[in-house]
């Protein structure tokens, strides 16, 4: 599936101001960025940028910002680690209004292959806006700043905000042009040639918590592929399906009669549908969720009423990884179980080792199952890691995502 937008090779940036929205949002703790895999996502679009000759401006959000703007979230650290990777200064912008006047002359300032950061876009609660008015005032303000766009934050590209998909509208008016970085090729490359044009067998193993965050993901992925596995907390609501007993586990009554059509739906279209046979089971959820958990396998009809699944269990490992041996592609998009916890880290370390082993495109769609590769050490493994949870999940609907379709057709 080729991706028909104009991307950063398609563009001259010489002495031009180019607004790059990123996806820097990365996870801090005590104002230290813990994983800088979106900042290193980003380099090689900024880097092209910059040799280019352009005048480099990068935006991107931070966090959910729900009580206004705070030290916190600001964008200050990135700015700092973004530096660091460029071997060259990053002049941030800490103005809360994230366009005002110190943007304007830090921008008006610049020279080629200069780059600035402006603060945390979130800042402006125009940014979320709904789509019917999303921030067309912050919109114009961040297009008046430059001359070129590039959307570069596959993360947030399923969003309609302002600095993702609105911001365009206003660069086109002045004639200038919207594109995408190399991050957003990539992603949409592998995710759309793994769903659209897949070298097959083609397995998708699909984990997380819920089933109602998967409606459409397991609907639209039974068309697509050979094999469908389904682990994590959303098995037993096809387990209870099934009329088998589940205890006390994650169970979702709205969504029986859904998983019952998507059984017989597969049974149908001649898809293989691979579900838990065994799970692991404890008293409760640990507290903390990294704490100490006495639990004990048994098989998936045997659950006690007073118990429930955390993890799928050692006969289910060894057929989830079985049927990725023969696979050509593979992707992943949610744990087995609860990763977190060492004990019921089982399940998951399974499937990534399977995945890690096979010759198969192995395709991570972002999120947990992105976080999980990463703290388990199978990231280097996997032949694409996606960067964005939420844009993964509606792409792998088969939905468009806004910051995407905005860009201009080449």
């Amino acid at each position: 599936m080729a991706l028909n937008k104009k991307s950063v090779d398609d563009i001259n940036v010489a002495g031009k101001r180019v607004l790059v929205r990123c996806d820097f949002n990365v996870p801090l703790k005590n104002g230290e960025i813990t994983d800088e895999t979106r900042i290193v996502a980003a380099l090689p679009t900024i880097n092209k940028l910059i040799k280019d000759g352009g005048k480099v401006i990068l935006c991107s959000h931070l966090g959910k910002v729900k009580n206004g703007p705070n030290e916190g979230e600001s964008l200050a650290p990135v700015a700092k680690r973004l530096a660091e990777k460029l071997g060259k200064p990053v002049n941030f912008v800490a103005d809360y209004n994230v366009t005002g006047k110190d943007a304007t002359a830090a921008v008006a300032a610049m020279k080629d292959g200069d780059v600035v950061l402006l603060q945390n876009t979130r800042f402006r609660g125009e940014e979320e806006t709904k789509p019917a008015k999303a921030g067309e005032a912050f919109a114009k303000e961040l297009a008046d700043l430059a001359d070129v766009y590039v959307c570069d934050a596959f993360g947030s590209a399923h969003r309609a905000h302002a600095s993702v998909a609105v911001v365009t509208k206003y660069i086109s008016e002045k004639g200038g042009v919207n594109a995408v970085g190399y991050l957003m090729e990539k992603e949409i490359n592998f995710l759309g040639n793994a769903v659209e044009n897949p070298v097959r067998p083609f397995v998708a193993i699909l984990g997380g918590a819920k089933v109602a965050d998967k409606l459409n993901v397991i609907n639209n992925l039974l068309e697509k592929c050979d094999t469908l596995i389904i682990g994590g907390g959303m098995a037993y609501t096809f387990l209870k399906a099934q009329g088998m007993e589940v205890g006390n586990s994650l169970v979702d009554l709205e969504k029986l009669d859904y998983c019952k059509e998507m059984m017989d739906k597969a049974k149908k279209l001649g898809k293989k549908l691979l579900l838990p046979v065994d799970t692991t089971i404890a008293k409760a959820f640990p507290d903390p969720i990294d704490g100490p958990v006495d639990v004990q396998v048994v098989d998936a009809d045997k659950i006690p009423t007073d118990m429930e699944g955390l993890d799928i269990g050692t006969k289910t490992a060894e057929l989830f990884a079985d049927a990725v041996k023969t696979a050509k592609t593979v992707v992943w998009n949610g744990p087995m179980g609860v990763f977190e916890n060492p004990t019921l880290a089982k399940g998951t370390i399974a499937v990534a080792k399977a995945l890690a082993e096979t010759d198969a495109t192995t395709i991570i769609g972002g999120g947990d199952s992105a976080a999980a590769c990463n703290q388990l050490g199978f990231a280097d493994k996997m032949s694409h890691i996606s960067t964005g949870g939420g844009a993964s999940l509606e792409f792998l609907e088969g939905k468009e995502l806004p910051g995407v379709v905005a860009a201009d057709d080449k």
